[in-house]
């Protein structure tokens, strides 16, 4: 039977080591439901008990999220207001910079602008 006391001792060590990642999980499963809020009073409401939960979570990165949510609570919560999110903007720097990587810098901002046109035209081209 000591065989299977160590097996139960190395899963408790096991789970006490792994707690401060469960907590992590558990509070960004928490902050998804955040936008779920049916109302701005009950989403602010939310955030502020979310950055309490993430302040005595005892995890220092939750913590400091914690703070950075706080401290952006405004433009969080205006999305209650204007439902606008940057997604598609961040997507299209994202295919200038590889544009711009792929080729190894252009010449000149005209050969630069019909790449881009090229890039915007292939796109509606594949969606039809």
């Amino acid at each position: 039977m000591a065989g299977g006391d160590d097996g139960v001792a190395a899963a408790q060590a096991a789970r006490k080591h792994n707690e401060p990642l469960n907590t992590a999980y558990l509070l960004k499963e928490a902050l998804g439901l955040l936008r779920e809020q049916p109302s701005y009073a009950q989403m602010k409401s939310y955030l502020h008990e979310w950055h309490d939960l993430a302040i005595t979570s005892g995890v220092r990165q939750m913590r400091q999220l914690g703070q950075t949510l706080l401290a952006h609570a405004s433009g969080i919560l205006a999305w209650w207001k204007h439902r606008i999110s940057n997604g598609r903007m961040e997507g299209i720097n994202n295919k200038i910079k590889t544009l711009l990587r792929q080729t190894c810098g252009l010449r000149d901002e005209r050969c630069l602008t019909l790449k881009l046109y090229a890039l915007h035209h292939s796109r509606l081209t594949l969606l039809g």
